[in-house]
């Protein structure tokens, strides 16, 4: 791993440091909330989800659900972070219109994952490894409407209650392009894992983007954190900002207010929401109706044996055991779904139909995909039918021609490729008589042509082979039309 050069910020002069944290807040992947049955789902009708306990109503007990604590501690364990056996839930005091029991539960002293790591490929940087500085349980807060109405703010208590996991980087990123690696690195990875489904867009994954100026060398400067940053694009947008606008600070003589930031993606600025609160501010204490959260080794084992295999390992694997290069390993395995599909493409079979299929993922199906606006699990053409067009090309019964015909078929109907190929006769041909005759028919129109080649004029060799692919509507076996052509032009 290695260190970066400083980040200069565009526009300013002297080189400054941008240092950079992250708190990313993703959605625990289960059927109901942290501490009560409700369901977890998105997109319901509002407060259709709410049970008493989310309500706050008097009396009312959390009981934590299991399934969330599994799935922090399989995500701990693929980041290769320490487990604590021992954790506990803490009230964190505030008010706020949609949090109605007037605290949050969630872990800070006693978090249960301590540290690990998460190493990085950032787009025109050096590789380099991010360090986690924990990842803790808490239980998300309602979701205030402020356009709904003229005068007033709605409610919606849905998302109240819900799982998160807010796990939280070491301030060793350096650069947007860093800070954009590590949260697409990061998503990929929770995906994989299967504990948060990454989405940004429905706000089930988002950062808080702690931002912070210095001269190379100094002390770390005094920080800003924008909150809920949702998009990688956003979160580098918010580094850029920020450290432009900390920088004009400085060098016109201020100083910078540790203060919590909002981003604006109309305006492309970030403005101060309000003073930055330190946990004493919150009153920290631990929650009196939960017992500490105690893992026996079994269950921590268990976690670790339903791990799937990661990003890094099946990257490693593509490129080691099927030959692909770096570049179309990193592709196929960034998104769990697409090393999934290729997998299933290629089967039990070695590196050349890997790269067949690779090359084929790559260049037919991403751009259907994304011209669609769907997803690969929704491909129009499935794993199977992919697989038997690549065969029929390696078999030799369809040409690499008939075959991008036969593909932009598939993408468009959905048809197997052998009922394509069928019904529209476009078997390659091999059989030799044909191939003369066609050949016979150019040789004959084109007498110049032949003499001039026969002279010395070997280039003209590739006319032959486009005139009879031409007149054979592609679907000659090109090896067998170069070896008729050479035999018939030597003559």
């Amino acid at each position: 791993m290695s260190t970066t050069a400083p980040y200069t910020v565009p526009g300013e002069t002297g080189d400054w440091e941008i240092v950079v944290g992250l708190e990313v807040h993703a959605q625990v992947t289960a059927k109901s909330k942290l501490f009560s049955g409700a369901a977890a789902s998105f997109g319901a009708e509002p407060n259709t989800q709410v049970s008493l306990v989310d309500a706050a109503m008097p009396g009312m007990l959390p009981v934590l659900n299991g399934e969330c604590v599994r799935q922090a501690v399989r995500t701990g364990l693929a980041l290769d972070a320490q487990i604590h056996r021992f954790s506990r839930f803490d009230r964190k005091n505030y008010f706020y219109a949609d949090l109605p029991q007037g605290y949050q539960i969630s872990q800070l002293y006693h978090p249960i994952v301590g540290e690990g790591y998460l190493d990085i490929e950032p787009d025109g940087e050096a590789p380099t490894r991010v360090g986690i500085e924990r990842i803790h349980l808490e239980q998300d807060a309602g979701k205030s409407v402020h356009d709904g109405h003229a005068t007033m703010t709605y409610v919606d208590l849905n998302r109240s209650g819900c799982a998160l996991m807010e796990i939280v980087s070491k301030p060793d990123l350096r650069s947007p392009a860093q800070a954009g690696a590590y949260v697409r690195s990061l998503r990929s990875l929770l995906r994989y894992v299967g504990s948060c489904d990454g989405n940004m867009e429905e706000g089930s994954m988002r950062a808080d983007v702690n931002v912070s100026v210095r001269k190379a060398g100094d002390p770390f400067g005094t920080r800003t954190e924008t909150k809920n940053v949702n998009s990688v694009r956003f979160v580098m947008a918010t580094i850029e900002l920020e450290a432009r606008r900390q920088v004009d600070v400085l060098e016109a003589g201020g100083t910078i207010v540790q203060e919590t930031r909002l981003f604006d993606p109309d305006r492309m600025e970030t403005r101060s929401m309000r003073s930055k609160e330190d946990a004493h501010d919150y009153r920290y204490f631990p929650d009196p109706d939960l017992l500490p959260l105690t893992l026996t080794e079994d269950f921590v084992d268990e976690c670790r044996a339903s791990l799937p295999e990661l990003p890094t390992a099946k990257r490693a694997r593509f490129e080691g055991a099927l030959g692909l290069s770096r570049y179309d390993a990193a592709l196929l395995t960034a998104e769990h779904e697409t090393a999934s599909y290729f997998e299933a493409v290629i089967g039990g079979t070695g590196p050349t139909q890997a790269k067949a299929a690779a090359n084929w993922i790559m260049s037919e199906l991403f751009g259907v995909l994304k011209k669609r606006g769907v997803p690969i699990e929704k491909s129009p053409v499935s794993p199977r039918q992919a697989s038997e067009l690549l065969g029929m090309i390696a078999t030799g019964k369809i040409s690499n021609t008939i075959a991008k015909q036969v593909s932009e078929i598939m993408l468009e109907t959905g048809d197997d490729p052998e009922t394509i190929v069928d019904k529209r006769g476009l078997s390659q041909v091999s059989d030799t008589g044909a191939i003369d005759a066609a050949i016979g028919e150019i040789l004959a129109t084109n007498p110049d042509k032949v003499a001039d080649y026969r002279g010395g004029k070997d280039k003209l060799f590739g006319f032959f082979v486009g005139q009879t692919m031409r007149a054979m509507a592609g679907k000659a076996n090109p090896a067998v039309v170069n070896e008729r052509l050479l035999a018939l032009l030597a003559g």
